[in-house]
């Protein structure tokens, strides 16, 4: 498990508040300090410690680059309020604009990055170019291996998921928001068919306005409300390296490496493609919802029966609000790495850029993604319950969107107009028979 970030809890238990907020993650942490901005009084509640499962495991890439067109508007705004972040809340984030590269092996590959951007980079003003190949060296210098030319972004970036997000809920405290850590949430209290009551194990805190932040756990929450989330988990596995110079600043991706500098002088390195799909007793009941994208990107979905089914199966999906709960049981869900996958990764670098030949790992961890049929999140009220919002189903691409996420979410609570367009994460297509567009990227 990578080393978490401890964030001291607020000590007083509240027994209102204007708004709560269920997740202690980037997607949580940046709707609650938006919706403070707003004049909210708001409490986060997390079952476990700040960021302590995917939103400090990811790969800490803030891009724009090679993503679904629906999320495109959204990760400008986020951006936006990435590159600000750090003045905005008063303490190191990690992020900087690095400019991340999507390496091409063969001129298909290129081709389809050129379709890219012709069809999402250039429509949205993007600052995506396509090089050639003589033109990486100064980008990613030192390849031992020819490439057929890359794509690249100057103004994309990376930040720190290990101190990112208690960042920014320290800095939420400071402004007067109670965080409360070991505290998971059991359920909803209803009158007259609208959210009421949030009940947690430490004590229930009147509420009109609950937004659902839990990343892999919101099906299981939201399926004791009975409210149907098609959301299956994904195991990536990541390592760092200790500090190491190489002379590559630019975030870079290409032949089975993803790699990025850290703020430490080390690297993040993951595999570019491959991760594991531990078989659960959701993958069967959720089968046929995503079935779409297991067809357009099977190559990269390797399925394995574990432990985890069983562990899964045992779990109570219906429970009382004065019961002990699954979120509970599991305070941090904490998956394995896969070391095969990662040694691939790390053989494909050293064997591209020799500059990585003596890298030392100082740690390896797995992350739960959590993932929707056509691998586009839920950021949205659930009309089932008015007062109800779900933020959630990220698929992977939380930690970038999340700051644009948190706003995004906060201007739907409050009924603002929003920054952008949210027809491509309302909750209705999870359940009303629209069909799963996925895409897989680039």
């Amino acid at each position: 498990m990578p080393v978490i970030d401890l964030v001291t809890p607020s000590q007083d238990f509240p027994t209102y508040a204007s708004a709560v907020v269920i997740g202690a993650g980037i997607i949580g942490m940046a709707t609650a300090i938006e919706l403070q901005d707003r004049g909210l009084d708001v409490v986060v509640v997390e079952k476990g410690e700040v960021s302590a499962e995917q939103s400090s495991r990811n790969w800490g890439w803030c891009r724009q680059m090679g993503r679904d067109a629906r999320e495109i508007p959204l990760i400008k705004v986020s951006l936006d309020l990435w590159r600000n972040m750090n003045q905005r809340i008063g303490a190191e984030t990690g992020y900087r604009t690095c400019g991340i590269v999507y390496l091409s092996e063969t001129d298909a590959q290129q081709a389809e990055r050129e379709k890219w951007v012709d069809d999402n980079a250039r429509p949205h003003g993007l600052s995506t170019q396509l090089l050639k190949a003589n033109e990486l060296e100064r980008i990613v210098p030192g390849a031992a291996l020819p490439w057929a030319g890359g794509m690249y972004t100057a103004d994309d970036g990376r930040a720190e998921p290990f101190i990112a997000v208690p960042a920014m809920a320290r800095y939420f405290m400071s402004r007067g928001g109670k965080l409360f850590t070991n505290c998971a949430a059991r359920g909803l209290e209803t009158s007259a068919g609208k959210a009421s009551h949030l009940v947690t194990e430490r004590g229930t805190i009147k509420t009109d306005t609950v937004i659902l932040a839990g990343g892999y756990w919101s099906s299981r929450f939201l399926h004791n409300l009975d409210i149907r989330f098609p959301q299956l988990g994904v195991v990536n596995s990541v390592l760092r390296t200790k500090p190491i110079e190489t002379g590559i600043t630019t975030t870079f991706s290409g032949r089975r490496f993803a790699v990025r500098k850290r703020l430490d002088g080390g690297y993040t390195i993951t595999h570019n493609h491959f991760s594991v799909s531990e078989l659960t007793p959701a993958h069967f009941r959720h089968f046929f919802d995503f079935l779409p994208i297991l067809k357009l990107d099977w190559r990269g979905i390797r399925i394995r029966l574990g432990s985890r089914f069983m562990e899964e199966w045992n779990m109570p999906r219906r429970w009382t609000l004065d019961s002990r709960t699954p979120f509970e049981t599991v305070r941090i869900l904490d998956p394995a790495p896969y070391p095969a996958i990662q040694e691939d990764a790390l053989q494909g670098l050293k064997e591209t850029y020799p500059a990585f030949r003596d890298l030392k790992v100082a740690e390896r961890w797995g992350g739960m993604i959590d993932a929707t049929p056509d691998a586009v999140p839920v950021i949205d009220a659930i009309k089932k319950i008015p007062g109800l919002f779900l933020a959630s189903g990220f698929s992977g691409h939380g930690f970038g969107l999340g700051p644009g996420a948190g706003k995004l979410m906060a201007e739907i609570v409050t009924g603002e107009q929003t920054c952008v367009d949210p027809t491509p994460f309302r909750f209705a297509r999870m359940i009303d028979g629209t069909k799963p567009v996925p895409t897989t990227g680039l």
